[in-house]
Formats: C-alpha cells, sequence, structure tokens
C-alpha cells in the first residue's frame, strides 16, 4: 500500500500533467485560430511554414507548432502568435511562470534560493540562472516603467496620508573587484545609499490583539544608489499620487534629522504637517549629555529623561529654552564639547517647528519613523546577505521587481 505522501504526489503529478495538455491544446488552438495574417498590416505572410514552439509553463514544457512568415510591412520574419501572446524575443517562459519566478526572487535571500524555492512548487525544473534571467529582464521593464495609471478619483471619506522617508547602505563592486584583497587601496567594494519610502493612509493603521501597531495597506519606494535626493522626492510624490495624494486632508511626513531628507520634503511636500522622528530626537539629547555629565552617570540620565518628558508633553518651547540657556551659561574648556553643545542645540533650534510631539500624538499621528525603518530592514534581508556585493544593473533590477512585488503591481508587467 502507498503511503499519503506518495499518493498525494502520485496525483499532484497527474493534475500537473493534465493542465500542461490542456494548456497546450488551448494554446494550439489560438496559434492555428491566428493563422498567417501578419499582426500589424493585415496581410498574410510570404513563405509561410510550421516551426517547433517550446514554452516552460508551470506544469512543464509545452511543445507547439507555431506559424513563421515574412511580413513585407515589417520587413522582417513574423511569428504571429508570439505578437498576440505578447511574449519577448527569445522568450521562453510563460507570463505566469515568469511571475511566479521573480516573486519568488523577492522573497528568497538569494537567487540560489529561489531556485530551491520554484522547485517545491514548479512542474519543471528551474535553474537559479534562470530566475536571474527573468529578473533583470522584467526588472528593467519595471525599472523604467512610470507605474500603474492612478484610479479615477472616488467618493470616500476625509483620509489623510503618511509618508515617511529614510536611506540604508548597500555594497556594491568597485572598479578593482576581483582584484587581490590584500592590497588594501584597490576600490574593490564601495558603499552606496538606497533610499526608500513608505506611503500609507492614516486611517489603514490597526493594532493586533497584543496592542503591536501594523499598517493593513502600504505601499513603498525604493531608488537605486545614487539617486540624487531631488530626484527621489519626485518618485516619492508620484507614487503618492498613484495612491490618492491629491485627495488627502492632510499629509504628515515623518523624517529624521539627515539634510538630504529634508530637500525632497520642502520640495515636494511644501505644506505637508513635517515631524523630526522622536527617536533620532532622544538621541542627540543623550549625546548632550553625555558631554555635559559624563557617560552613564545619574546626573546625565535624569537631565535627559527630563527634556524627553518635556518633548513628549508638549513642552517643547521649554526644551528648546532650556537648550538655549546652555549656551548662556555654560563655557566649556575642552572645545571638542563646546563645539558638541553648540552644534546639538543649534539642531534642535532648526527643527523647533517639527517637534510638536504632543500635538501629533493627538491628532492619533506616528511621531516615530518605525515604518520605514522596517521596510528597510526587510529589503536588507534581500540585498544585504553574507557575500552579497552588487552591480548596479542587477541591483537595480532587483530591486524594482522587489518594489513591484511589494505594491502588488505585478499584473502590470504581465498584463
Amino acid at each position: 500500500m502507498k503511503s499519503l505522501l506518495e499518493l498525494e504526489l502520485e496525483v499532484l503529478e497527474e493534475g500537473r500533467e493534465w493542465t500542461r495538455r490542456r494548456l497546450q491544446e488551448r494554446l494550439q488552438e489560438q496559434i492555428d485560430e491566428i493563422g498567417t495574417v501578419c499582426p500589424h498590416s493585415g496581410l498574410l505572410l510570404r513563405n509561410q511554414r510550421r516551426r517547433p514552439l517550446k514554452l516552460r509553463s508551470i506544469s512543464g514544457f509545452l511543445e507547439l507548432k507555431a506559424w513563421y512568415g515574412y511580413s513585407s510591412a515589417q520587413n522582417a520574419w513574423v511569428c504571429p502568435c508570439r505578437e498576440a501572446w505578447g511574449l519577448e524575443h527569445y522568450q521562453r517562459s510563460t507570463p505566469e511562470l515568469q511571475s511566479r519566478l521573480c516573486c519568488t526572487a523577492t522573497q528568497a535571500g538569494s537567487y540560489e534560493g529561489a531556485a530551491r524555492l520554484a522547485s517545491r512548487w514548479g512542474g519543471s525544473e528551474v535553474s537559479d540562472d534562470l530566475i536571474r534571467d527573468e529578473v533583470q529582464r522584467k526588472g528593467e521593464v519595471a525599472d523604467q516603467a512610470n507605474g500603474p495609471p492612478p484610479n479615477p478619483p472616488e467618493a470616500e471619506e476625509n483620509f489623510s496620508m503618511v509618508i515617511m522617508m529614510d536611506g540604508w547602505m548597500v555594497r556594491e563592486r568597485g572598479a578593482d573587484w576581483g582584484s587581490n584583497r590584500k592590497k588594501n587601496s584597490l576600490d574593490r567594494v564601495n558603499w552606496h545609499e538606497i533610499k526608500s519610502a513608505v506611503i500609507y493612509r492614516l486611517e489603514h493603521r490597526a493594532q493586533v490583539q497584543s496592542g503591536r501597531g501594523m499598517l493593513c495597506e502600504k505601499y513603498i519606494v525604493a531608488c537605486p544608489p545614487q539617486t540624487d535626493p531631488l530626484s527621489f522626492g519626485k518618485a516619492v510624490q508620484e507614487e503618492g499620487m498613484r495612491r490618492g495624494l491629491a485627495q488627502a486632508e492632510k499629509v504628515y511626513i515623518v523624517i529624521d534629522g539627515a539634510v538630504w531628507l529634508w530637500d525632497p520634503a520642502e520640495d515636494r511636500f511644501a505644506e505637508s504637517v513635517k515631524t523630526l522622528d522622536i527617536h533620532h530626537a532622544s538621541q542627540h539629547l543623550w549625546v548632550l549629555g553625555r558631554e555635559i555629565y559624563g557617560d552613564g552617570t545619574p546626573e546625565c540620565k535624569k537631565w535627559v529623561e527630563n527634556l524627553l518628558h518635556q518633548l513628549r508633553h508638549g513642552q517643547e518651547d521649554r526644551v528648546i529654552g532650556s537648550l538655549g540657556r546652555l549656551l548662556e551659561k555654560w563655557k566649556f574648556q575642552d572645545p571638542d564639547v563646546q563645539k558638541t553643545v553648540e552644534r546639538e542645540v543649534q539642531y534642535f533650534v532648526k527643527h523647533k517647528d517639527h517637534i510638536h510631539y504632543q500635538d501629533r500624538a493627538d491628532e492619533g499621528t506616528p511621531i516615530g519613523s518605525g515604518a520605514v525603518e522596517s521596510l528597510a530592514r526587510q529589503l536588507q534581508n534581500r540585498f544585504k546577505n553574507c557575500g552579497q556585493f552588487w552591480k548596479r544593473k542587477g541591483l537595480t533590477n532587483l530591486l524594482a521587481i522587489v518594489t513591484t512585488v511589494k505594491n502588488n503591481d505585478e499584473r502590470f508587467l504581465w498584463n
């Protein structure tokens, strides 16, 4: 008697083979229906002939007989069925197989891991090279596409939109990649920043039973290395427009203190409510406390925690005043300490309009950029594993596929 596992695998294989044969039959019927008419001119092709057409599908290989012929209008050999199906030149995989392979590549930590996963759900063997080729082919299309068209405005209740932006570093191969590692002066590895953003409606926030926050629906932007801040801001604004930015009653921007983040915020979202990430603000207060009272001292802890309490509870003006008096009353003997204190005080003065944390809490809006930091960790799980040193093209194309999958826009690549 066969085991449950053996029976299940046997029936799965039977079903897969039936699906393969049925798909092959229907495709062959379409080939015969399309015939030998040039899809561009509507005229019959010259020198008509049938040739084998082998496609790899989810259920296995499909062996078809396709019509080919010479088109006088195109001045080239044409296969009408390939053009009717939207197959690219030399494409040998069905769109659904391409879609699944690309999606699997975004979830696995490497192309090798993606191939192992695909072997569990696929009906035919796939290699990591095949998955890489499909990702690069469709990733180039996704990177150059403008994204899905915006949905037509709908009558809906007022909503607010939250946009968080940040950056994270990735390793790329330098000009001297592959040279002797012992020569430290060689340009073997370059670190570059990937700028990313999370966009969601405030009303799409929820909590799980444990109280942990979650987003029911969100969209992301991730730009390849060396994208300038203003171009990144443009990409974020365009994605926001596709998700209803123009209809939002209020727009909230939550970012840290990096200078390059405030340029696109002011350039593309001048009328938005901008908030300095509370965690970065607290880090700057701790830097001040350590410089003034010493690292780990009770005085440092008491001073910083008192200012943080004031920040969180609507007393930001009092905090700014306290920090301003530091420079009036204190003159540090160590010039480095004096310079640090002046820098940190100016940091808070510069962001005095962005630290109204009690007001934001009363409105139910976030005061920390945890969502985009979580996105950075997710992306790093795919792009920053041990031994991953990217070429720019490969990185850019996979990043475009990952963004497309996370935004549930895959259908626009294969439709």
